[in-house]
């Protein structure tokens, strides 16, 4: 049973899962044994969301820069993609889980891509929770490849370039059918967005945490719709516009 989503709630939480790597070292272990560890924080969040009644969950898997990381590592991450897909797709569409995958999917091998594809057409009816995976991901390519497509609409004849204004080009954006992100957290310490979702967290509330991403539990995530319940969310107006607003 869900509880349903109110003014405090955000609708739309986004997460830069960071930290696996320095979980692993400080217990003398691979980088890939903290990635394997850190599954078990994607399924807490995921958890959470539905519990709390949160409409879309984005999680940032893997950056267009790291493929920049030891190919070894790259390698296992792959293999760990592929080994999620096969164990976690049908226990997540039981309980009305929509997955989809945003990012430059080209790079990955034909099989890891084919089961992204199969994964999101097998949860595509659900609607408890929207669950995205951002993989080969950056903001400044989502805001490419959406300048693309409305240039080439435009070419067509199809969109009016002296038109083109945030409302016109939103719907060439990666989410564009998702409300904006409303609560953004980045886990590990480090307090920056990392070229993600630029365009769809513009108005985001920041939220950070020291807590590496495999020791993130519920306790971590309440605390972080804690602090956005109380924090003024005004978008330009001044106080008083935004209460009669609300």
């Amino acid at each position: 049973m869900t509880a349903p989503p109110t003014a405090s709630k955000p609708t739309h939480i986004a997460i830069v899962m960071d930290g696996n790597g320095r979980w692993a070292g400080r217990r003398h272990r691979p980088r890939s044994f903290g990635h394997r560890a850190g599954q078990k924080a994607v399924r807490t969040a995921i958890e959470f969301c539905m519990r709390q009644g949160i409409a879309a969950l984005t999680l940032f898997a893997f950056s267009s820069e790291n493929w920049k990381r030891p190919e070894e590592e790259v390698g296992a991450l792959m293999q760990l993609f592929l080994r999620a897909l096969e164990k976690e797709v049908a226990e997540l569409h039981e309980h009305g889980v929509r997955i989809d995958f945003i990012g430059d999917l080209s790079a990955f091998a034909p099989e890891l891509r084919t089961r992204m594809a199969e994964s999101a057409a097998k949860t595509a009816a659900n609607t408890v929770l929207r669950l995205n995976i951002a993989v080969n991901y950056g903001g400044r390519w989502d805001i490419v490849q959406a300048a693309r497509r409305a240039a080439v609409e435009a070419a067509a004849g199809r969109l009016d370039p002296e038109r083109l204004d945030e409302v016109t080009l939103a719907p060439f954006f990666c989410l564009a059918d998702l409300p904006p992100v409303d609560l953004f957290i980045r886990t590990g310490g480090e307090q920056r967005i990392s070229n993600f979702l630029l365009w769809q967290a513009a108005y985001s509330e920041l939220y950070f945490t020291d807590v590496l991403w495999p020791d993130v539990d519920a306790g971590v995530l309440e605390q972080a719709l804690d602090v956005f319940a109380r924090r003024d969310r005004r978008f330009g107006q001044t106080p008083s516009q935004a209460r009669r607003a609300g």
